[in-house]
Protein backbone atom coordinates (compact mmCIF):
# COMPACT_ATOMS: atom_id res chain seq x y z
CA UNK A 1 0.00 0.00 0.00
CA UNK A 2 3.04 2.62 1.20
CA UNK A 3 4.06 1.61 -2.38
CA UNK A 4 1.72 2.40 -4.42
CA UNK A 5 1.26 5.76 -2.14
CA UNK A 6 4.80 6.87 -3.47
CA UNK A 7 4.98 5.55 -6.78
CA UNK A 8 1.21 7.28 -7.61
CA UNK A 9 1.62 10.49 -9.84
CA UNK A 10 -0.53 12.42 -11.64
CA UNK A 11 1.61 12.34 -14.39
CA UNK A 12 1.27 8.42 -14.44
CA UNK A 13 -2.12 8.61 -14.94
CA UNK A 14 -1.93 10.97 -17.47
CA UNK A 15 0.12 9.00 -20.08
CA UNK A 16 -2.24 6.11 -19.32
CA UNK A 17 -5.36 8.24 -20.52
CA UNK A 18 -4.63 8.68 -24.24
CA UNK A 19 -1.06 9.64 -23.54
CA UNK A 20 -2.01 12.99 -22.84
CA UNK A 21 1.87 13.77 -21.43
CA UNK A 22 3.12 13.68 -25.08
CA UNK A 23 0.52 16.28 -26.25
CA UNK A 24 0.24 18.73 -23.42
CA UNK A 25 3.74 20.64 -23.79
CA UNK A 26 3.41 23.13 -26.83
CA UNK A 27 5.49 21.50 -29.76
CA UNK A 28 9.03 23.97 -30.34
CA UNK A 29 9.45 24.49 -34.26
CA UNK A 30 12.33 22.58 -33.98
CA UNK A 31 10.19 19.31 -32.41
CA UNK A 32 11.02 16.86 -30.69
CA UNK A 33 12.11 13.74 -32.57
CA UNK A 34 14.40 14.14 -35.44
CA UNK A 35 13.74 12.10 -39.39
CA UNK A 36 14.98 9.16 -37.29
CA UNK A 37 12.73 8.96 -34.45
CA UNK A 38 15.49 9.83 -32.05
CA UNK A 39 16.41 13.27 -30.19
CA UNK A 40 16.02 16.58 -32.25
CA UNK A 41 18.96 18.51 -31.11
CA UNK A 42 18.25 22.40 -32.21
CA UNK A 43 21.20 24.72 -33.21
CA UNK A 44 21.41 27.40 -30.72
CA UNK A 45 20.63 29.58 -33.39
CA UNK A 46 17.31 27.71 -33.40
CA UNK A 47 16.65 27.49 -29.42
CA UNK A 48 16.81 31.58 -29.45
CA UNK A 49 14.96 32.14 -32.34
CA UNK A 50 12.30 30.09 -30.65
CA UNK A 51 13.19 31.80 -27.50
CA UNK A 52 12.37 35.45 -28.73
CA UNK A 53 9.48 34.62 -31.13
CA UNK A 54 7.78 32.88 -27.69
CA UNK A 55 8.60 35.72 -26.12
CA UNK A 56 6.71 37.78 -28.07
CA UNK A 57 3.45 39.14 -27.18
CA UNK A 58 2.25 41.16 -29.95
CA UNK A 59 2.50 38.02 -31.85
CA UNK A 60 -0.15 36.67 -29.65
CA UNK A 61 -1.63 36.84 -26.44
CA UNK A 62 -0.99 33.35 -25.73
CA UNK A 63 2.75 33.85 -24.86
CA UNK A 64 1.83 36.15 -22.12
CA UNK A 65 2.96 33.87 -19.37
CA UNK A 66 6.73 33.29 -20.61
CA UNK A 67 7.00 36.94 -20.96
CA UNK A 68 5.80 37.15 -17.81
CA UNK A 69 8.20 34.51 -16.32
CA UNK A 70 10.60 36.25 -17.76
CA UNK A 71 10.38 40.15 -17.08
CA UNK A 72 10.17 38.69 -13.09
CA UNK A 73 13.55 38.01 -13.82
CA UNK A 74 14.08 40.90 -15.73
CA UNK A 75 12.96 43.93 -13.27
CA UNK A 76 15.19 41.45 -10.42
CA UNK A 77 18.49 42.16 -12.18
CA UNK A 78 18.35 45.75 -11.46
CA UNK A 79 17.87 44.87 -7.62
CA UNK A 80 21.26 42.51 -8.21
CA UNK A 81 23.39 45.75 -9.85
CA UNK A 82 22.25 48.47 -7.89
CA UNK A 83 23.24 46.34 -4.79
CA UNK A 84 26.71 45.84 -5.87
CA UNK A 85 27.11 49.59 -6.98
CA UNK A 86 25.29 51.12 -3.85
CA UNK A 87 24.76 49.17 -0.83
CA UNK A 88 27.61 46.12 -0.91
CA UNK A 89 28.96 45.34 1.93
CA UNK A 90 30.22 41.48 3.19
CA UNK A 91 27.96 41.05 5.75
CA UNK A 92 24.74 41.82 2.81
CA UNK A 93 26.34 39.36 0.23
CA UNK A 94 26.56 36.60 3.00
CA UNK A 95 22.85 37.12 3.99
CA UNK A 96 22.19 37.52 0.06
CA UNK A 97 23.78 34.21 -0.50
CA UNK A 98 22.22 32.16 1.83
CA UNK A 99 18.87 34.03 0.85
CA UNK A 100 19.93 32.81 -2.97
CA UNK A 101 20.97 29.21 -2.13
CA UNK A 102 18.99 27.98 1.14
CA UNK A 103 16.46 29.56 1.22
CA UNK A 104 14.73 30.14 -2.19
CA UNK A 105 16.32 26.52 -3.26
CA UNK A 106 14.76 24.55 -0.45
CA UNK A 107 11.80 26.95 -0.82
CA UNK A 108 11.64 25.48 -4.57
CA UNK A 109 12.15 21.97 -3.58
CA UNK A 110 9.23 22.57 -1.03
CA UNK A 111 6.52 24.27 -2.79
CA UNK A 112 7.32 24.42 -6.78
CA UNK A 113 8.77 20.20 -6.66
CA UNK A 114 7.15 18.18 -3.70
CA UNK A 115 3.57 19.85 -3.44
CA UNK A 116 2.96 21.01 -6.70
CA UNK A 117 4.28 18.88 -8.80
CA UNK A 118 3.95 15.31 -7.18
CA UNK A 119 2.19 16.21 -4.49
CA UNK A 120 4.28 14.48 -1.71
CA UNK A 121 2.42 16.16 1.37
CA UNK A 122 -1.19 17.78 2.03
CA UNK A 123 -1.44 20.96 4.01
CA UNK A 124 -4.59 20.95 6.52
CA UNK A 125 -5.80 23.94 5.31
CA UNK A 126 -5.57 26.81 2.73
CA UNK A 127 -3.52 29.27 5.54
CA UNK A 128 -0.21 27.13 5.41
CA UNK A 129 -0.44 26.21 2.04
CA UNK A 130 -0.79 30.23 1.41
CA UNK A 131 1.70 31.05 4.35
CA UNK A 132 4.03 28.29 2.30
CA UNK A 133 3.93 30.00 -0.84
CA UNK A 134 4.35 32.88 -0.19
CA UNK A 135 7.61 31.93 1.80
CA UNK A 136 9.78 33.73 -0.55
CA UNK A 137 10.09 36.74 -3.50
CA UNK A 138 7.51 34.87 -6.33
CA UNK A 139 9.66 34.32 -9.43
CA UNK A 140 8.30 31.45 -11.00
CA UNK A 141 4.73 30.88 -12.17
CA UNK A 142 3.64 27.56 -10.67
CA UNK A 143 1.94 26.80 -14.08
CA UNK A 144 5.06 26.27 -16.16
CA UNK A 145 6.95 24.22 -13.88
CA UNK A 146 4.47 21.89 -12.91
CA UNK A 147 2.64 20.62 -16.16
CA UNK A 148 6.21 20.36 -18.04
CA UNK A 149 7.58 18.65 -14.60
CA UNK A 150 5.29 15.78 -15.10
CA UNK A 151 6.17 15.16 -18.54
CA UNK A 152 10.14 14.84 -17.45
CA UNK A 153 9.51 12.33 -15.38
CA UNK A 154 7.52 10.52 -17.94
CA UNK A 155 10.13 10.94 -20.56
CA UNK A 156 13.17 11.64 -18.99
CA UNK A 157 15.78 12.27 -21.17
CA UNK A 158 14.33 11.03 -23.75
CA UNK A 159 12.53 13.54 -27.40
CA UNK A 160 9.82 15.31 -25.25
CA UNK A 161 11.99 15.67 -21.83
CA UNK A 162 11.35 19.41 -22.01
CA UNK A 163 14.79 20.03 -20.13
CA UNK A 164 16.43 17.13 -21.92
CA UNK A 165 20.23 17.39 -20.96
CA UNK A 166 21.32 15.42 -24.32
CA UNK A 167 20.08 18.21 -26.31
CA UNK A 168 22.35 20.69 -24.55
CA UNK A 169 22.73 23.58 -21.60
CA UNK A 170 20.70 26.13 -23.53
CA UNK A 171 18.12 24.03 -24.44
CA UNK A 172 17.61 23.27 -20.82
CA UNK A 173 18.46 27.06 -19.96
CA UNK A 174 15.94 28.39 -21.84
CA UNK A 175 13.00 25.79 -21.66
CA UNK A 176 10.88 27.72 -19.57
CA UNK A 177 9.91 29.30 -22.48
CA UNK A 178 10.66 26.89 -25.67
CA UNK A 179 9.54 24.05 -24.31
CA UNK A 180 7.72 24.15 -21.08
CA UNK A 181 4.42 26.22 -22.12
CA UNK A 182 1.43 24.16 -22.20
CA UNK A 183 -0.36 23.21 -26.04
CA UNK A 184 -2.90 25.42 -26.84
CA UNK A 185 -4.90 23.27 -28.99
CA UNK A 186 -6.14 20.93 -26.39
CA UNK A 187 -9.53 19.43 -26.69
CA UNK A 188 -12.06 20.54 -23.49
CA UNK A 189 -11.81 17.31 -22.25
CA UNK A 190 -7.94 17.06 -22.05
CA UNK A 191 -7.83 20.77 -20.93
CA UNK A 192 -9.85 19.70 -18.03
CA UNK A 193 -7.50 16.89 -17.37
CA UNK A 194 -4.79 19.04 -17.56
CA UNK A 195 -6.62 21.68 -15.02
CA UNK A 196 -6.44 18.36 -12.22
CA UNK A 197 -2.83 18.40 -12.37
CA UNK A 198 -2.68 21.86 -10.32
CA UNK A 199 -5.73 21.92 -8.60
CA UNK A 200 -4.60 21.21 -5.66
CA UNK A 201 -2.34 24.02 -5.83
CA UNK A 202 -5.04 26.42 -5.11
CA UNK A 203 -4.72 28.37 -8.19
CA UNK A 204 -8.17 29.90 -10.17
CA UNK A 205 -8.12 27.84 -13.66
CA UNK A 206 -9.29 29.68 -16.40
CA UNK A 207 -12.49 28.36 -18.38
CA UNK A 208 -11.90 26.63 -21.47
CA UNK A 209 -13.17 28.89 -23.40
CA UNK A 210 -10.66 31.68 -21.44
CA UNK A 211 -7.59 28.87 -21.83
CA UNK A 212 -8.55 29.53 -25.49
CA UNK A 213 -8.05 33.09 -25.52
CA UNK A 214 -4.78 33.36 -23.31
CA UNK A 215 -3.24 29.66 -24.02
CA UNK A 216 -2.74 29.31 -19.71
CA UNK A 217 -4.84 27.57 -17.06
CA UNK A 218 -3.83 30.57 -14.69
CA UNK A 219 -5.75 33.82 -15.43
CA UNK A 220 -3.59 36.96 -16.03
CA UNK A 221 -5.23 39.54 -13.84
CA UNK A 222 -4.94 36.74 -10.86
CA UNK A 223 -1.41 35.83 -11.58
CA UNK A 224 -0.16 39.40 -11.93
CA UNK A 225 -2.16 40.83 -8.65
CA UNK A 226 -0.95 38.11 -6.72
CA UNK A 227 2.67 38.70 -7.91
CA UNK A 228 2.33 42.37 -7.32
CA UNK A 229 1.14 42.18 -3.51
CA UNK A 230 3.83 38.99 -3.10
CA UNK A 231 6.42 41.64 -4.06
CA UNK A 232 4.72 44.74 -2.16
CA UNK A 233 4.93 42.90 1.06
CA UNK A 234 8.47 41.49 0.66
CA UNK A 235 9.65 44.77 -0.52
CA UNK A 236 7.94 46.52 2.98
CA UNK A 237 9.20 43.74 5.20
CA UNK A 238 12.35 43.97 4.25
CA UNK A 239 12.50 47.81 4.28
CA UNK A 240 11.52 48.15 7.64
CA UNK A 241 13.88 45.12 8.58
CA UNK A 242 16.75 46.89 6.92
CA UNK A 243 15.99 50.15 4.77
CA UNK A 244 16.71 49.39 0.76
CA UNK A 245 20.33 48.06 1.24
CA UNK A 246 18.33 44.70 2.33
CA UNK A 247 15.51 45.03 -0.30
CA UNK A 248 18.11 45.43 -3.25
CA UNK A 249 20.32 42.37 -1.63
CA UNK A 250 17.41 40.77 -1.74
CA UNK A 251 15.70 41.21 -4.21
CA UNK A 252 18.87 40.87 -5.99
CA UNK A 253 19.46 37.54 -4.77
CA UNK A 254 15.93 36.52 -5.98
CA UNK A 255 16.98 37.06 -9.46
CA UNK A 256 20.29 35.27 -8.60
CA UNK A 257 18.37 32.27 -7.89
CA UNK A 258 15.63 32.75 -10.76
CA UNK A 259 18.63 32.47 -13.41
CA UNK A 260 20.25 29.69 -11.56
CA UNK A 261 17.80 27.36 -11.33
CA UNK A 262 17.39 27.61 -14.99
CA UNK A 263 20.63 25.32 -15.02
CA UNK A 264 19.70 22.95 -12.27
CA UNK A 265 18.34 20.08 -14.54
CA UNK A 266 21.43 20.48 -17.21
CA UNK A 267 23.92 19.68 -13.79
CA UNK A 268 21.71 17.55 -12.58
CA UNK A 269 21.14 14.89 -15.53
CA UNK A 270 25.13 14.80 -16.18
CA UNK A 271 25.75 17.42 -18.38
CA UNK A 272 23.65 14.91 -20.80
CA UNK A 273 26.21 11.84 -19.88
CA UNK A 274 26.67 8.89 -18.14
CA UNK A 275 27.51 10.09 -14.44
CA UNK A 276 25.93 7.76 -12.12
CA UNK A 277 28.11 6.50 -9.07
CA UNK A 278 28.27 3.21 -7.50
CA UNK A 279 26.64 2.80 -3.89
CA UNK A 280 25.30 6.53 -4.38
CA UNK A 281 23.10 6.85 -7.68
CA UNK A 282 20.85 3.63 -7.68
CA UNK A 283 18.41 4.74 -10.56
CA UNK A 284 20.31 3.77 -13.63
CA UNK A 285 16.72 4.64 -15.75
CA UNK A 286 18.36 8.01 -16.71
CA UNK A 287 20.33 10.05 -16.15
CA UNK A 288 19.97 11.82 -12.71
CA UNK A 289 22.86 12.32 -10.22
CA UNK A 290 22.83 12.98 -6.76
CA UNK A 291 24.58 16.00 -6.29
CA UNK A 292 26.41 17.52 -2.75
CA UNK A 293 25.70 21.71 -3.20
CA UNK A 294 21.88 21.08 -4.28
CA UNK A 295 21.65 18.62 -2.07
CA UNK A 296 22.99 20.34 0.86
CA UNK A 297 21.67 23.66 0.18
CA UNK A 298 18.02 22.49 -1.43
CA UNK A 299 17.28 18.91 -0.45
CA UNK A 300 17.04 18.29 -4.33
CA UNK A 301 19.30 14.73 -4.10
CA UNK A 302 17.97 14.10 -7.89
CA UNK A 303 18.82 10.68 -8.29
CA UNK A 304 17.01 9.68 -4.79
CA UNK A 305 14.21 11.89 -5.93
CA UNK A 306 13.87 9.94 -9.60
CA UNK A 307 13.61 6.60 -7.63
CA UNK A 308 10.48 8.36 -5.54
CA UNK A 309 9.26 11.38 -6.88
CA UNK A 310 6.20 11.71 -4.33
CA UNK A 311 8.48 10.81 -1.37
CA UNK A 312 8.46 14.21 0.63
CA UNK A 313 12.09 13.23 1.54
CA UNK A 314 15.00 12.21 -0.90
CA UNK A 315 17.23 13.05 1.47
CA UNK A 316 18.14 9.23 2.62
CA UNK A 317 21.28 8.42 3.35
CA UNK A 318 22.95 9.51 6.90
CA UNK A 319 24.75 12.55 5.16
CA UNK A 320 21.59 13.76 2.73
CA UNK A 321 20.69 16.79 4.67
CA UNK A 322 17.06 17.32 3.47
CA UNK A 323 16.26 20.62 4.78
CA UNK A 324 13.32 20.72 2.82
CA UNK A 325 12.08 17.32 4.38
CA UNK A 326 12.60 19.46 7.98
CA UNK A 327 10.18 22.08 6.93
CA UNK A 328 7.49 19.92 5.85
CA UNK A 329 8.28 17.72 9.20
CA UNK A 330 7.69 20.49 11.43
CA UNK A 331 4.73 21.55 9.89
CA UNK A 332 3.46 17.93 10.61
CA UNK A 333 4.47 18.70 14.10
CA UNK A 334 3.03 22.15 14.30
CA UNK A 335 -0.18 21.12 12.48
CA UNK A 336 0.05 22.70 9.07
CA UNK A 337 0.86 19.55 7.27
CA UNK A 338 -1.53 16.86 7.98
CA UNK A 339 0.17 14.00 5.98
CA UNK A 340 3.36 13.03 3.90
CA UNK A 341 4.64 10.59 1.62
CA UNK A 342 8.22 9.42 3.18
CA UNK A 343 10.30 6.42 0.88
CA UNK A 344 13.24 5.95 3.38
CA UNK A 345 12.49 2.88 4.09
CA UNK A 346 11.58 1.48 1.28
CA UNK A 347 14.84 2.82 -0.65
CA UNK A 348 17.10 1.49 1.95
CA UNK A 349 15.28 -2.10 2.04
CA UNK A 350 15.34 -2.16 -1.88
CA UNK A 351 18.59 -0.49 -2.87
CA UNK A 352 20.92 0.52 -0.45
CA UNK A 353 20.61 -2.80 2.00
CA UNK A 354 20.91 -5.25 -1.05
CA UNK A 355 23.98 -2.69 -2.30
CA UNK A 356 25.77 -3.24 0.81
CA UNK A 357 25.07 -7.08 1.29
CA UNK A 358 26.54 -7.55 -2.48
CA UNK A 359 30.01 -5.01 -1.21
CA UNK A 360 30.37 -6.95 2.08
CA UNK A 361 30.36 -10.57 -0.30
CA UNK A 362 33.15 -8.71 -2.68
CA UNK A 363 35.29 -7.72 0.27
Amino acid sequence: MLQNLISADPAADTAANGNLIDRVLKVPSYGWKNAQGGLAVPSAGQVLKEFWFRLNIFRTKKHWLSFFSWMQVILLLPCLIIFFSHYFTVYLLVIAFIYSMIIMGTHGTIWYHRYCTHRAYTFSNKFWRFFTRNLTIDVLPEEIYVISHHVHHARSDQPGDPYNANAGFLYCFLADVNHQPISADLTEDEYARVVRMMDHTGIRANTYHQYQKWGSIVRPGRTILGWILNWAFWGGALYLLGGPALVFAIFGAAGFWAIGVRTFNYEGHGKGKVKHREGIDFNNKDLSVNQLWPGFVAGEWHNNHHLYPSSARSGFLTYQLDLAWHYIRLLKAIGGVSSYHDAKKLFLSRYRQPYMEKKSLRT
